[in-house]
C-alpha cells in the first residue's frame, strides 16, 4: 500500500489529488492562478511561473489536510501541465518574463514561416505534425520571443523550456539548463522532436527560418525521456513548503490531456476525447505511422510502450461559453432544456472554427460558421447546434485516424465537460454511431497519480495501475433514429467543412445545404417521442 500525489496544471488552476494504491482517491484540492490577457491584443495569454508554484504549495497542503494524510506518507509526486506553454530562462534557470501559454496565439507569422520553409526544403518533421506548424507550438513561440525581446533579454537567454519540464526542474532543484530532462510528450508533439530523424530539426534549417535561431538548437539540450523515467528527487526547499518528504521521486512530466487519457482508462484501440475549453483527442497504437493533418505521432508520448497520436479541436467549452455570454447567461442556465431537443431540429449547421482549426485542416485563420439562421432562432438553438458541430468535427478526426490505421475500438469522453453534460455525450454517441464511455467520476489528475504510483514502484506498469484505479464507465449507446438523422447532417457538414476550410478546395455544390437543413428540421419536429413521423 502507498499514497502518492498527482498534480494537474490547467489553464486557470492546479488540481492536486492524493491516491491510495488500494482505496483510490483520498482527496482533491484546487488552487487558482491568474491568466494574463490584454484587451488590445486578443492573441496575448501569459502566466507566471511563481504564481503556479505558489498555487501548487497551497493545493498540496490543502489536500493533505482535507484527507487527513501525513506528508511523510506520500511516496511520490507526478505532474502534468498545459502545452505548448513555453518559458524562457537564463543560465541559472530563472524566468525571463512569463510563460507563453498554450493559448497565446501571437506567433502566427513565425508558424507560417516555419511551415513554408519546411515544405520548401522537404523537412520530414512537418508531415508528422499535421503538415502545418502551429502558432501554439514551441519553435514558433520561441522565435516570436527572440524577435520581440530586448537585446539584454536575448543576451540572458539560457534555454526555452516547457511548463511540465520547468515545474519538475524547479521541484527537483535544477539550477543549470545542462541538468534539464525534457518530456518526449512535450517535445515530440510541439517541437518536431523525433528519434526517427535524430531529434530536433537541423541547425541549417533553423537558421534559414531566422538567423536569430543560430545556436539555439544546442541550447534546447538535455535528456529526452518518457514518463517511466525519474526526473529527480523532491528538493528539501519544496518538500518543506508543501509539507512532503524530501527526496521522493518526481517522474518526467507530460501534457495534461495525455495523462488525462491514461486516467480515463485509455489503452490501445481507445480514443479519448478530453473535452474542456478545447478538446484534445488522444489515441495509442503499436505501430508508428504518419497520419496527415494530425498534430503529432510520437513514440512513447502517452504510454512509454506505445505510440501516442494527438489531434483536437481548438475550442469547445470556449465556444459554449461565448454563446452563453452573448445571451447574457452562463452555460448551465442556457443548457437547461437541451435534453428535449431532437437531432437536427434547429435547422442549424455550426462549424466549430471560432478559434481556428487544429485538426485536420490545421488552419488558425478560419472562423466559426453557422448556416441556416431564421428570425426565430434562439441562443439555445445555437448552443445545441454547437454541440452537434463539435461532435461532427470529432467524427472528421476519428475517420482520418482510422483511414491511416489507428484502431478506434472504443470512444471515451474525458475531461470536465462530459462529467456534467449528458446531452453532449448522447449527441456524440449518435453522431459517431458508436458507444461513448464516460468515467463515472472525475478523472482529472488521476493520470498523474497513476504515473506517480508506477514511479513509487507500487505497480509494475501503467496498465496494472489503471486496472486498479481507473473509474467505472457510464455508457451512452447510439439511438438508431437520431443516428440516421445525424448521418444525413454529417454528409452536409463534411462537404461544407472541406469546401470552406481548404484554401485550395475544388469547386463544391453548396446550393443544397440550406434546403436540406430545413427539410431535416421539419422532419425532426414532426416526429413523436418514439422517432416516428
Amino acid at each position: 500500500m502507498a499514497i502518492v500525489a498527482g498534480a494537474d496544471f490547467g489553464t486557470l488552476s492546479v488540481r492536486v489529488t492524493l491516491l491510495d494504491s488500494e482505496k483510490g482517491r483520498l482527496g482533491t484540492a484546487v488552487a487558482e492562478y491568474p491568466l494574463h490577457r490584454r484587451r488590445e491584443d486578443p492573441d496575448y495569454a501569459t502566466q507566471s511561473h511563481d504564481d503556479q508554484m505558489e498555487a501548487l504549495v497551497r493545493a498540496t497542503r490543502q489536500v493533505l489536510e482535507q484527507a487527513g494524510t501525513r506528508g511523510e506518507d506520500v511516496a511520490a509526486m507526478a505532474l502534468d501541465t498545459t502545452g505548448s506553454s513555453v518559458l524562457m530562462v537564463d543560465d541559472a534557470m530563472q524566468p525571463i518574463g512569463p510563460y507563453y501559454l498554450w493559448c497565446d496565439h501571437r506567433a502566427h507569422r513565425e508558424a507560417r514561416e516555419i511551415t513554408e520553409l519546411a515544405h520548401t526544403t522537404g523537412l520530414e518533421a512537418i508531415e508528422w505534425c499535421g503538415g502545418v506548424y502551429s502558432h501554439e507550438w514551441g519553435w514558433a513561440k520561441l522565435l516570436h520571443w527572440l524577435r520581440n525581446a530586448t537585446s539584454e533579454e536575448r543576451g540572458r537567454f539560457g534555454t526555452a523550456i516547457e511548463n511540465c519540464d520547468m515545474v519538475a526542474a524547479t521541484l527537483t532543484g535544477v539550477t543549470d539548463p545542462a541538468g534539464i530532462k525534457r518530456s518526449v510528450c512535450a517535445m515530440g508533439h510541439k517541437w518536431m522532436w523525433n528519434p526517427k530523424w535524430g531529434g530536433m530539426p537541423s541547425e541549417e534549417f533553423l537558421v534559414k527560418v531566422d538567423p536569430l535561431l543560430e545556436g539555439i538548437r544546442e541550447k534546447i539540450g538535455g535528456e529526452y525521456l518518457t514518463s517511466d523515467h525519474i526526473y529527480g528527487g523532491l528538493h528539501p526547499h519544496w518538500a518543506d513548503r508543501m509539507g512532503l518528504k524530501a527526496g521522493i521521486p518526481i517522474p518526467v512530466g507530460a501534457f495534461d490531456a495525455h495523462w488525462d487519457a491514461l486516467g480515463a482508462g485509455c489503452k490501445e484501440g481507445d480514443v479519448v476525447n478530453v473535452v474542456g475549453t478545447s478538446t484534445c483527442i488522444i489515441a495509442m497504437a503499436e505501430k508508428t505511422q504518419l497520419v496527415p493533418g494530425v498534430c503529432g505521432v510520437v513514440p512513447g508520448s502517452v504510454d512509454p510502450q506505445l505510440t501516442g497520436i494527438e489531434a483536437g479541436l481548438s475550442a469547445v467549452g470556449d465556444i459554449f461559453e461565448a454563446i452563453a455570454r452573448r445571451a447574457g447567461k452562463n452555460v448551465k442556465e442556457l443548457a437547461q432544456g437541451l435534453e428535449s431537443y431532437r437531432a437536427g431540429q434547429t435547422g442549424l449547421l455550426r462549424l466549430s472554427w471560432d478559434n481556428g482549426d487544429r485538426t485536420v485542416l490545421v488552419n488558425p485563420e478560419l472562423g466559426g460558421i453557422t448556416l441556416g439562421w431564421n428570425l426565430i432562432h434562439t441562443a439555445q438553438d445555437e448552443l445545441h447546434a454547437a454541440i452537434e458541430g463539435t461532435a461532427f468535427h470529432t467524427r472528421i478526426i476519428l475517420e482520418r485516424m482510422e483511414e491511416y490505421g489507428v484502431p478506434v475500438e472504443r470512444v471515451i469522453n474525458g475531461g470536465g465537460i462530459p462529467q456534467n453534460n449528458a446531452t453532449l455525450n448522447q449527441i456524440y454517441a449518435n453522431v459517431l454511431n458508436k458507444p461513448v464511455l464516460v468515467p463515472d467520476g472525475v478523472p482529472t489528475s488521476l493520470g498523474s497519480g497513476i504515473i506517480a504510483l508506477v514511479a513509487a514502484g507500487v505497480y509494475p506498469s501503467i496498465e496494472a495501475a489503471q486496472a486498479a484505479l481507473c473509474l467505472p464507465f457510464k455508457t451512452y449507446m447510439p439511438e438508431a433514429k437520431a443516428a440516421a438523422v445525424y448521418e444525413r447532417l454529417y454528409a452536409l457538414y463534411r462537404k461544407v467543412y472541406f469546401a470552406f476550410g481548404r484554401p485550395d478546395a475544388s469547386a463544391a455544390v453548396l446550393g443544397d445545404v440550406l434546403p436540406q437543413l430545413r427539410e431535416i428540421a421539419r422532419e425532426s419536429l414532426a416526429m413523436d417521442t418514439t422517432g416516428n413521423a
